[in-house]
Order: C-alpha cells, then structure tokens, then sequence
C-alpha cells in the first residue's frame, strides 16, 4: 500500500509543459533569426525560443545552464520550419527531465536530421508560393488605389505563418511525446541513428553547394596545330561571323589557339568538389582540436586574399 502511494506521489509531480508555455516558446521562435550569426547560424535564436520551457522543466541553475548549453549548438533551417523541430525538441526535453535516459547526442541528432530536409519544403512553399500570390493579391489592389491592398497582405501573410508555426508546433510536441513513450524498445534510438545518417548525408550535399574553391593556376599550356582552334582573322564580319563562330565551336575546335590546362580541370577529371571536401575535413579537425571557429574564418580569408594574389586561387 505504501509503495503504491509513493508511485501515485511520483506521477503527480511529473513535469508538464503548459499551453501557454509551448505558446511563449512559439511566439519566440518568430525572432529566430534575430540574431543570426556565420559561426552557429541560429543556435542564439533557437536557444532564446526554448527559454521558457527550461524554466519550467528544469530548476537548478545548473540544469538550466546545461540545456541552454547544449541548444547552443549549430542550427539552421527555414525560419518557419523549425517550428516542428522545436515541438519534437520540447517532448525530449520533458521526458528528459522527468528521467527518461535521453542525452545530449540523441536531441542534437534529431534536430540535425530534421533541419535539413524540412529546410527544403520552407523556401517552395512560403517564399515562392504563398507570400507571391499574396504579395500579387496585395499589390494589385494597391495599384487599383485601394488602400486595403497591403493591409490585407500583412494581414493573411502574419496569420497564415503564425498559424503554420504553432499547429506544425503542436504536432511536433505531440509526435515526440509518441517517440519518447517507447524508450524500452528502442524507438528513438533508432529515430536518432536514422536521423543522424540523414543529417550526414544533407551535411554532405550542402559542403558540395557552399563550399566552392577555384585554382587558377596553370599546368601546362599546349599551342594546338594550325585547323585546331578557330581563326577569327578569316571569319566574316557581323552577325555572320558570329553564326560562323558558334558553328566552329560546336564542332569542337578552340577558341584560342593554345589549350591552356588548369590544375582546377585536373582536380575536377579526378573528384569534382575534392578541394572544398578537403577544407571541410581541414577545419573539421581543427575544431576538434579545440581551434576557435572564429580563428578558422580569419585564417581562411587571410589565406584566400594571398592565394588570390598569387593567382593561385
């Protein structure tokens, strides 16, 4: 009898996010990217939207500094997107303070693995889609002299995203209570090794797309045979020998009468991307070896400016 009442005691002060918690936590997400940075992205704006429900969930001064700590990590994905993110980050984190076995590598794993692909629904769908046809809906108006016009703008474009934010929100918080109900089968163990091969496979299409290094430097220099190359002396005048010109080149011959091999083609017939996969690797482990990433920037606009002037890069 006495340990039932204690298990009754332990079950009524579980901790519970609110509604008007998991509401502060939306409405500061909409200041996500308030202050963006190049080192962590919005890891400041992520960390500031989650404040309210650390205070709730976590009462020491040092739990609290702990999760601020850990949500203080790289992110970044569409502003209004991350909204489900942080619904599934708030059910880890509740279930974390009520003792489920869940660690910092399991929460940072499913928000890397949700970033990525969820970062490519947001631009199609509100910056292409939906904000162009109110914006045309608006203007249109505006240009019929109705003061209404951007009015109503404002009006559908805030309520249409602040209604997406909080409902994607809610189904996230709803979704990670589900995934957190089967720790003892290994649910979410499985949900964040998925995650993470996700994450790395999107971290790996975004160092082909942003990190982009072009040698200039010249291996050899070949002056090609008299009928290789295009002889723009013998070409007609105008649009004629324009059409001449674009003929000549379709059928291969050069456009300069020396063919000119760049160390850059050479890389790029072995492993297109290599050099930046390279980098990527260089400065992986310079952050692993506790190299500040500030000092990294620096570094490498420093060693970008030199090798420009040497036209090497």
């Amino acid at each position: 009898m006495t340990i039932r009442k204690a298990d009754k005691t332990i079950m009524s002060e579980k901790i519970k996010l609110s509604k008007n918690d998991r509401l502060a936590v939306a409405w500061r997400s909409t200041f996500l990217q308030g202050s963006w940075n190049y080192e962590r992205m919005q890891n400041l704006g992520w960390a500031f939207s989650l404040i309210p429900a650390i205070k709730k969930l976590y009462t020491k001064p040092e739990d609290r500094a702990a999760a601020l700590t850990r949500h203080m990590e790289f992110f970044n994905t569409h502003p209004y997107v991350a909204s489900p993110i942080i619904g599934v980050t708030l059910a880890l984190e509740e279930e974390r303070a009520n003792g489920a076995p869940i660690d910092d590598v399991a929460i940072q794993g499913v928000k890397i693995g949700m970033m990525g692909p969820l970062a490519g629904i947001g631009d199609p769908v509100f910056w292409f889609t939906v904000r162009p046809i109110l914006g045309a809906i608006g203007a249109s108006l505006a240009l019929s002299g109705n003061i209404f016009g951007p009015i109503l703008f404002f009006i559908l474009w805030n309520a249409i995203r602040w209604a997406f934010i909080w409902y994607t929100q809610e189904f996230g918080y709803k979704a990670g209570s589900s995934i957190t109900s089967d720790l003892s089968g290994g649910l979410l163990q499985e949900i964040t090794k998925g995650a993470s091969i996700l994450g790395m496979f999107i971290l790996a299409v975004l160092v082909e797309r942003w990190v982009s290094i072009k040698f200039t430097l010249e291996v050899s220099r070949v002056k090609l045979s008299e009928g290789a190359y295009i002889d723009w002396n013998k070409l007609a005048s105008g649009p004629k020998g324009i059409q001449e010109a674009f003929k000549l080149v379709d059928e291969g011959l050069s456009q300069t009468p020396e063919k000119v091999t760049s160390l850059q083609e050479n890389l790029d017939g072995l492993i297109p991307g290599l050099a930046g996969l390279l980098l990527t690797f260089l400065c992986m482990w310079l952050l692993k070896k506790k190299v500040s990433p500030i000092a990294i920037i620096i570094g490498l606009f420093v060693f970008g400016v030199v090798m420009h002037v040497l036209n090497v890069m």
